[in-house]
This record gives C-alpha cells, sequence and structure tokens, in this order.
C-alpha cells in the first residue's frame, strides 16, 4: 500500500473565464476540498492531487502534456464544476496517453430548494457541464470511466478506488519486462502470441533468455545464502527438515531467478518443464515464492498470464485475498455440485493460501527431473475471479469468469496447492462459454479483485473484455462473440 501512495492521480476541473474571478475561486476551493476528501478516503489506495482549474485550450493541452511526462501521475480525474466548452479539451485529450475518469458529481449533495437562485444554478453546473464534457469524448471515441454520484458517498468513492487500482495496473502494464526462461512448450497454440504486437498496445517487454543464463546467476549463489533463506522457510511455513537437498535446491533456484531478474528490471516470468537444461528440478518452490513476493508467474513459457498475473498483483496491492497462477485441471461432474478442481503441477501462489502451507518433496511425474519442492495448501472458500488473456490473431481478448470457492473433500494423494470452486452461471455454460471464447487452461485467479477491476483494465489498455457470469446464456454469448469480431475488424479502418 505504501508503494501504492507514491503514485498520483491528478483531480482536474473544467469551468471557463465567463464565470469571473470570483466563482472560478470559488470553484478551486471546492475542488481542493474534493481532492482532499477523495485522498483521505480508506477506499482509494493512491494520492489524490488536486492540480487545477482548465479554464482555456492551452491550459488544458499544457495540463495533459505535463500529466503524459510526470512518472508519477498515473491518470487523471476530470470534473467538470461548472459550463466547460469541450471544443477547449480536443487538443488535450487527442494527446493525452494516461487512463482517466470522469467524476459526474457536485459540490453540493442536495438541491437548497429554498434559496437556489440564478447565482447557484451558475455556479454548480456538473449536470450541464458534464454532458458538454461527455460528448467530446464520446465523439474523439476516447475510453474512459464514468462515475456518478456525490463525491462523499461511499459507493462512488469504492468504484473510484477500484479504477484507480486499475490505472496502476494499466502504468505497471506500459513498464513491465517479461522473461522467459526458455521457449514455449512445444506444439501448444494458446501460450504462443505475438510479442511485438503485445509490446505496441500493452508495453510489455517479452525476452528470452536461455536457461544456461539462469544457471550461471544460480551458481553465484552461496550455501550460506541458501542457509539464511531455508531459516526462512522455517520460520514461514510448515518445514520438516532444513537440510533436505531437494528443498534446499528450490532455494538455490529462487535466490539465482530473483538475483537474475532484478539486476534486468524483470517482475514477471516464465519457465518451461520441456526446457531444464541445466537444472536438477523444474522450479516449483522457487516460483511460488517469487509469485509471493510480487512477480508474475507463467507455466509453460505463458508469458500472457505471467504479465497478467504481476497485473492484478500490482493492482491488488494491501488486499485481502490474493492472486495467483492457475489452471483447469480436472472436473467434479457429481450432478449436486459441478465443480472444476484448479491447480498446477507445482506453481501456485501461497498469497491464496487458506493456512499456512507446508514445503514437501514428491516425484513429479513428468519431465524426467528430480523430485521438486513445492507448497501444499488449500484455497479457502469465497468469491473469486478467475481472467486469462488470449491471442486472437490481430488483438488480445480477455476473459473472465467469477467463480464460488468451495472446500473439496481430503486429497491425501495430491501434494499439490489446489482449489476447487463453482463457475458463474454453472460449470455446463460456464465451462462452455470459456470453450467457445477461446479461454486458455492457464489462468490468473484472485479472491481480492473483482470483474469491474479487470474490465476497467481492459479498456485502458485497449483489450477486448468479455466476461462469463450468472446472466450468461450460450446463445446471447456466441452473437457477442461475433458483434466482437466485427467491431474490432472494422475499428482498425476508423
Amino acid at each position: 500500500m505504501k508503494e501504492l501512495k507514491e503514485k498520483e492521480i491528478w483531480f482536474v476541473t473544467g469551468s471557463q473565464h465567463l464565470y469571473g474571478p470570483e466563482t472560478l475561486k470559488q470553484v478551486k476551493d471546492n475542488s481542493e476540498e474534493i481532492a482532499e476528501g477523495l485522498n483521505a478516503s480508506d477506499a482509494i489506495p493512491v494520492k489524490i492531487v488536486f492540480k487545477s482549474v482548465l479554464t482555456t485550450p492551452d491550459e488544458i493541452y499544457n495540463c495533459c502534456l505535463e500529466a503524459n511526462t510526470d512518472n508519477n501521475c498515473i491518470g487523471l480525474i476530470t470534473w467538470m464544476h461548472t459550463f466547460s466548452p469541450s471544443k477547449m479539451w480536443i487538443q488535450g485529450l487527442s494527446i493525452l496517453s494516461k487512463p482517466f475518469a470522469h467524476l459526474h458529481t457536485q459540490y453540493n449533495r442536495d438541491i437548497p430548494w429554498s434559496e437556489i437562485d440564478m447565482d447557484f444554478m451558475n455556479l454548480n453546473q456538473s449536470a450541464h457541464g458534464g454532458r458538454e464534457f461527455g460528448f467530446i469524448c464520446t465523439r474523439l471515441r476516447l475510453n474512459r470511466k464514468v462515475i456518478v454520484g456525490h463525491w462523499k458517498d461511499e459507493k462512488v468513492r469504492k468504484t473510484l478506488g477500484s479504477w484507480t487500482r486499475s490505472a496502476v495496473g494499466y502504468n505497471e502494464s506500459k513498464n513491465l519486462k517479461i522473461c522467459r526462461f526458455g521457449d514455449n512448450m512445444r506444439h501448444v497454440a494458446v501460450t504462443e502470441g505475438d510479442k511485438v504486437e503485445a509490446q505496441k498496445i500493452l508495453g510489455w517487454q517479452v525476452n528470452y533468455h536461455g536457461v544456461g543464463d539462469l544457471v550461471v546467476s544460480m551458481d553465484s549463489i552461496t550455501e550460506q545464502e541458501i542457509d539464511s533463506l531455508m531459516d526462512v522457510y522455517a520460520a514461514e511455513y510448515k518445514l520438516a527438515d532444513k537440510t533436505n537437498s531437494n528443498i534446499r535446491y528450490q532455494a538455490k533456484i529462487e535466490l539465482g531467478m530473483k538475483k537474475f531478474l532484478d539486476a534486468n528490471g524483470y517482475k514477471a516470468f516464465t519457465t518451461n518443464f520441456e526446457d531444464l537444461h541445466g537444472l536438477k528440478q523444474l522450479p516449483g518452490l522457487a516460483s511460488q515464492r517469487l509469485m509471493e513476493q510480487g512477480y508474475g508467474f507463467g507455466a509453460e513459457g505463458d508469458w500472457k498470464q505471467s504479465a497478467l498475473v504481476r497485473i492484478m498483483k500490482v493492482m491488488s496491492a494491501g488486499m485481502k485475498g490474493g492472486c495467483s497462477f492457475m489452471e483447469d485441471y480436472t472436473y467434479h461432474l457429481d450432478p449436486a455440485c459441478p465443480s472444476v478442481l484448479s491447480a498446477h503441477m507445482l506453481e501456485i501462489c501461497p498469497s491464496i493460501a487458506k493456512e499456512t502451507p507446508s514445503i514437501e518433496v514428491h516425484p513429479l511425474g513428468i519431465g524426467g527431473k528430480d523430485a521438486p519442492a513445492r507448497f501444499v495448501f488449500d484455497v479457502p472458500e469465497g468469491e473469486g475471479i478467475n481472467a486469462t488473456l488470449v491471442d486472437m490473431g490481430g488483438r488480445m481478448r480477455m476473459i473472465v469468469n467469477p467463480v464460488t470457492v468451495i472446500t473439496p473433500k481430503a486429497l491425501p494423494k495430491l501434494p499439490v496447492a489446489r482449489a476447487l470452486w463453482v463457475p458463474q452461471p454453472n460449470l455446463e455454460i460456464g465451462a462452455a462459454a470459456w470453450i467457445l471464447a477461446g479461454g486458455a487452461h492457464h489462468t490468473s485467479f484472485s479472491m481480492a479483485l473483482n470483474k469491474e477491476c479487470l474490465e476497467d483494465f481492459a479498456e485502458m489498455v485497449g483489450v477486448e473484455f468479455v466476461t462469463i457470469e450468472n446472466t450468461t446464456t450460450i446463445s446471447d454469448f456466441k452473437k457477442e462473440l461475433k458483434w466482437n469480431d466485427l467491431y474490432y475488424h472494422l475499428a482498425k479502418g476508423l
């Protein structure tokens, strides 16, 4: 949360000189009070900074230009206190590269029925000015969040706070570097994608490094460093034997991998059990631990999910619930409660654990390497979201499905991290819709974020967004996918 408070959302107010200096002073005072009130709200994790009252095209342009180049500024909140003729906004909004939310509020909550006069009407024109501003944003085809309500209402502040988390995700996306240790798993389609287009649209730098680069970094790790990390394992998790060589090897991978990632500015990474030359084990516990520290991860070279995990971790900083790489594995098709058992061979983040995870060593059964250490735990009951990114050829598609996590029966012979859930609206429709949308078997799962937060993020970066929820029907969902295909085809010609 401390890191989020270092990020700034600028609060800017639209008006014009026609109202005169006395009114503009009142506009400024009201704006400062609103910005201070929002900044003090626990629902908003970033710093809200009142920037200025903008009354001319040059002021608006210069503010947008400054926002583009200020590294601390991750977005704008625009408020039309009075009537701001929207042609003034064209040049500035046309160059703005940061996301913005249109807060359609007004300083006063209630109409002062017995005292309202023309002076009050002229000063409090958000209903008037907001529609003028809204037109030009729509005319320019600009993506933005529109939030309606009084600025002191908790619902408004929570909605705005959620949007600011999406803006944090946007900022992270535009500066994200992803390390691929080895290539994608051979013959797998969904983990592939256009890395050039991803950098152009999303900002991601996706770079390949041979596993040998990781091994060199691991070779620089000392036994004393491993001993210290083993002490951390023993203090924070259930660990029966600090001298176990397989666990110590995972500690060595973790230390070597973190050293390499940090030295090269990477915040996300991938591995592939088909590409382990020079490694004795597939990074299991090491990948889980690094995810817990905030790094994004994708198995089988899946760089898209690695990036999404990292972005969702940044967006959910300070929230309860956690976020992890995930994979749908097998179904429970009992008509009484059809559900999905989600897990992975190894790499599930302990931030979503129900209780303190145990560190265990078991054979993997695939890859032909030594038995790797891994965390073993269950996920608590509750509401969550399962999200994925897939490359549709020419565009990315984000698919989000809210789920309800339930308690599985005992799994004594499955020593992995695991979650059992029921997707919305049910397994039959949820799984069918996911497959029709081209959803991957790799996902980013969170019990902290909600659908709206990811939808706002997708809109900011220009990614197609589809959701599978309680109102979804297969017939309507098929139509939505066809309409989306047509829209994105035509939009490229605009």
